[in-house]
């Protein structure tokens, strides 16, 4: 994390949606019969497995005893590229899409909360289409999936930190260690909403360097996670001068329990603020430069913090948070690359440039780990290796500076 980071800063880490674009009116939707949906609270059915390429209509029924969503997923199971929230039991609602060839997935969210339940593959064959809608709608359309796709990240980060905090409370370390990086990345891929949130990042997510240069009660992951992972007597802080036992004391079962609950408590305060009207209204005012300048500072959050190994000190699980940055940063890239190839031979030169960017930096991820089976330590990296992360850093972030001037034109 980066202190004091503002909402314009931050705008968007996004959700792409590729595969599905444009806004559609209602005179545009298909003759075929909707697609029904039935949300129940452990399945999620779909009359069809695939449909062809075009206007897609998705009857949602809520026959669970929760709230729940709907979300049409792109191939990797992460991406929103449509979704229909909040219905009532017994209530009913209407997803309509321009779906392009490929594979997706379907979801149903009984409750809002955690992974979802019935994610089912589901392919679109045919010919591409072009999207409908004025320039205006378009561009409302990719503010939109970006808020959908942050609602979803701490709808899923809410149980996964209760989780933690309750193998953290317990004692029970090593599943508290094992859970760390993979819930941490939730909130890497959403960071920037919580730092313009005044004191609720530091809360969340300040390194002790931070906190005491601030004069601030230091909680949330990092306190944390310096109990799952006790400092070596010859440890030396993210300052490199001061020892790390240095006025340090393991914390008690009431400390671990305070510090816990605080985290939970402070999860829950994000997710009340990005299903608020504020959060919509924020995001509207920020727009499409918004969904860039958040490509940008995604980036940047991975060149100030995590290639240094300062972010997760005590456990090395830097690598973790380093490709959940890059997942966001792409995400909101690819919510505004269309606006940004719109511009010509110039404009199409420097989406296939970024594109390019972010495949170099996968791929040297992908040598080291992945978040879904675990990246190695990163006291494992050698001077070569960072050097080689830090180059690919810096040649992605050049042609990606230009990125909001050139979505603006």
């Amino acid at each position: 994390m980066t202190p004091h980071r503002t909402l314009t800063a931050f705008a968007a880490l996004g959700v792409a949606a590729l595969a599905l674009a444009g806004c559609v009116a209602k005179s545009d939707v298909a003759a075929s019969d909707a697609l029904t949906v039935s949300s129940t609270d452990s399945a999620c059915e779909v009359s069809a497995a695939d449909a062809t390429s075009g206007t897609l209509t998705f009857d949602v029924a809520n026959d669970s005893s929760e709230v729940t969503e709907f979300y049409l997923l792109a191939d990797d199971g992460l991406r929103i590229v449509g979704e229909v929230e909040n219905i009532a039991p017994g209530a009913s609602r209407t997803l309509t899409v321009v779906a392009q060839p490929g594979e997706y997935y379907t979801l149903c969210k009984p409750g809002m909360v955690g992974d979802g339940v019935g994610k089912t593959a589901f392919s679109v064959s045919g010919d591409r289409v072009e999207a409908t809608g004025d320039d205006a709608e378009q561009k409302q359309q990719a503010v939109d999936l970006y808020a959908a796709f942050v609602k979803d990240q701490v709808e899923q980060l809410q149980p996964a930190v209760q989780e933690l905090v309750d193998a953290y409370e317990s004692g029970d370390d090593t599943a508290a260690q094992e859970q760390f990086p993979q819930v941490r990345a939730y909130y890497e891929r959403i960071e920037p909403v919580a730092e313009s949130l005044g004191d609720l990042d530091p809360r969340i997510d300040y390194r002790e360097v931070d906190a005491v240069a601030e004069g601030l009660d230091w909680t949330g992951f990092h306190r944390i996670e310096k109990d799952l992972w006790v400092p070596a007597d010859d440890a030396l802080n993210a300052d490199g001068e001061t020892p790390a036992w240095q006025g340090w004391q393991p914390s008690t079962a009431d400390e671990r329990a305070a510090f816990g609950d605080q985290l939970v408590a402070d999860v829950q305060e994000l997710n009340d603020y990005v299903h608020s009207d504020e959060f919509q209204a924020a995001l509207d005012a920020q727009g499409v430069a918004g969904l860039s300048n958040g490509a940008i500072a995604l980036l940047d959050e991975v060149a100030t913090g995590k290639i240094s190994g300062e972010e997760d000190w005590w456990s090395g699980t830097d690598l973790w948070d380093f490709a959940a940055n890059v997942e966001g940063s792409k995400m909101a890239f690819s919510l505004v690359s269309d606006f940004a190839a719109s511009q010509g031979d110039e404009g199409q030169a420097l989406v296939d440039d970024i594109t390019a960017g972010y495949t170099d930096l996968e791929a040297a991820l992908a040598q080291r780990g992945s978040l879904a089976d675990g990246f190695v330590n990163y006291r494992e990296l050698t001077d070569d290796d960072k050097r080689e992360l830090t180059d690919l850093i810096n040649a992605l972030a050049e042609p990606l500076s230009q990125l909001t001037s050139t979505v603006l034109e």
